[in-house]
């Protein structure tokens, strides 16, 4: 079986808002969620387009397939690191708060064509 991977490290989006958007684009076909995610407007929206086209071109140069050919075996979004900060807070004190990074991981498989 044929499949194709990218893996974009580091995304300056926090995980809970790229796993928000994956169930609305993993059913569909690989042009489908390209069109769906291009119109969304979504900060997030965008570091998933970049990698699965990423995913899409690596399939294309690897394995010389059409983009109709492809389809979604995974979409992983983990989380990354995160940078601790703190605020001012009343009488002095700190509050606390988190930036969190993700990592977006892509997995695409090459259908194979229907003989008869």
């Amino acid at each position: 079986m044929k499949v194709a991977r990218a893996y974009i490290k580091n995304v300056r989006v926090t995980p809970k808002k790229l796993r928000f958007i994956v169930p609305e684009i993993k059913n569909n076909t690989v042009k489908k969620a390209l069109d769906k995610l291009s119109l969304m407007n979504k900060k997030p929206a965008q570091f998933l387009f970049k990698a699965i086209k990423s995913c899409v071109d690596n399939a294309k140069n690897r394995f010389k397939v059409e983009e109709n050919m492809l389809k979604f075996k995974t979409i992983v979004i983990e989380e990354g690191f995160k940078l601790k900060r703190f605020r001012a807070g009343s009488r002095g004190r700190a509050k606390p708060y988190t930036k969190r990074f993700s990592h977006i991981k892509v997995e695409l498989e090459v259908l194979e064509p229907k003989t008869k």
